[in-house]
């Protein structure tokens, strides 16, 4: 029986019902007749205490010498606890060894930092927090997918591997094959900043498409916000404009953050007790407010006029810091915002340019204690605008000539946006660093595991 079952009949009060659990030691406490074992299987945050006594055959020989870590299996009966900390216990009637743990298992009863915990992945999700946030990623992960299949939307997964820079930044990782002469693709390839540009194939074909899969960024960067591997979400949808993606945006967010809500109570009571205090009453206004919207250029006014004294200065066609994206969220407009119609030379080629032709339909979310979380656009559907806009961004034609294709047969206004998954998972969680939301975490100068 998983122990998030068991615990569901603790809550209930369910003295006398039998029960069985598998699962890894926290703690062992012995004496001469009794031994309180606290047992975890990670389906849930609460673990179960299971008490053992002398009357047990294997009680001397094996149970008396359990220590943390170890992997037990135990079958009884729930009866009232005797002690503090929970209201009923498991007491044994049968219970044996599945696999022993040295004794320097490394997760003993005390606060390791997260530093640490990251050296010891293979360890780390049987510990309180790094258990949480993987169960938070997985109702997360549940929420983003039943959010699109019920709007008929369809999975499409893209490639992981391209000869395309969707960003036109440059920060790819090459891909090469040691034993092949010359190009094994034949031309450069690279690991996939972005699954958007394929996205758009699948929206002009089946309407409405999302991704979620990995994406990588050869950025090199070691600040708490950044990973060289993460998980992407971007959802695509033909004959749709800036305002649709807008509306599509704020929908999809809300049902995420109440699903997290609704489905990871005590783990997130966890991370606002431990972690980030007031962390449930943030997500709560996220689910339940209706997001603001200013352009870039009125938002580029209100920070002028805000007598704010920012570290970044602020100035029309420059982008917005996360200083300057907390002080709207937060302080000028009190709930989520969405910014608008930013200068085209800080975004990139594909955003639909505005007839003003200093502007592009470009669209940022903005939470609060964060800043931009959601990054999205209407796309250029008209083929000589997106031509040129390559030039002016140095891009050449050729690796986007199957793009310019679809501008050439059956182009039509669509529009979508992209959620990094390890982002959204580090907001629901109030975790400081994003290498903690990850199970495997790959930063510059480090991809073990």
């Amino acid at each position: 029986m998983a122990l998030a079952r068991v615990v569901e009949l603790l809550a209930r009060g369910r003295a006398g019902e039998p029960a069985g659990v598998r699962g890894w030691l926290r703690t062992a406490r012995h004496s001469k007749e009794v031994s309180f074992l606290d047992v975890t299987d990670g389906s849930c945050l609460a673990g179960l205490q299971v008490v053992a006594g002398r009357e047990l055959a294997n009680y001397a020989g094996e149970i008396a010498k359990l220590d943390t870590g170890c992997a037990i299996e135990a079958e009884g009966e729930l009866v009232a606890s005797q002690g503090k900390g929970q209201a009923l216990e498991l007491r044994a009637t049968r219970l044996a060894l599945v696999g022993g743990a040295d004794p320097d298992y490394p997760l003993q009863k005390k606060r390791h930092g997260f530093e640490f915990l990251r050296t010891i992945a293979h360890l780390r999700p049987r510990t309180n927090t790094l258990g949480a946030v993987l169960r938070v990623r997985n109702v997360a992960a549940r929420a983003v997918h039943r959010f699109f299949q019920e709007r008929g939307f369809v999975w499409l997964h893209t490639p992981i591997i391209t000869a395309s820079d969707a960003e036109g930044a440059g920060a790819m990782f090459r891909v090469s094959a040691p034993a092949s002469e010359g190009e094994f693709f034949g031309r450069p390839a690279f690991l996939t900043v972005s699954g958007q540009l394929e996205a758009e194939i699948g929206a002009l074909a089946l309407s409405n498409v999302y991704t979620f899969g990995p994406t990588f960024r050869a950025e090199n960067s070691n600040t708490s916000r950044h990973l060289a591997e993460f998980w992407m979400i971007e959802p695509e949808m033909a004959f749709c404009d800036l305002s649709g993606n807008m509306a599509l945006a704020q929908s999809f967010l809300r049902e995420v953050v109440k699903s997290v809500l609704d489905e990871s109570a005590e783990d997130l009571a966890f991370f606002d007790e431990r972690i980030s205090q007031g962390l449930r009453k943030t997500l709560e206004h996220v689910a339940t407010s209706s997001f603001e919207h200013l352009t870039y250029t009125d938002a580029i006014a209100a920070l002028e006029r805000s007598g704010q004294d920012f570290e970044f200065p602020v100035k029309w066609g420059a982008d917005l810091a996360s200083e300057h994206e907390r002080w709207l969220t937060e302080t000028h407009v009190g709930r989520p915002l969405i910014v608008t119609d930013y200068p085209k030379t800080i975004k990139a080629f594909y955003m639909y340019e505005n007839d003003d032709g200093r502007t592009v339909r470009a669209l940022d979310v903005l939470v609060p204690k964060v800043g931009e979380i959601i990054g999205g656009s209407q796309r250029e559907d008209r083929l000589e605008v997106l031509r040129r806009r390559l030039g002016e961004c140095g891009l050449p034609e050729e690796p986007y000539r199957w793009y310019l294709d679809l501008r050439r047969f059956g182009s039509v206004p669509h529009a979508g946006f992209g959620l990094g998954f390890e982002r959204l998972v580090l907001y629901l969680t109030g975790m400081a660093n994003i290498r903690d939301v990850i199970p495997f975490p790959r930063v510059p100068g480090y991809a073990e595991f």
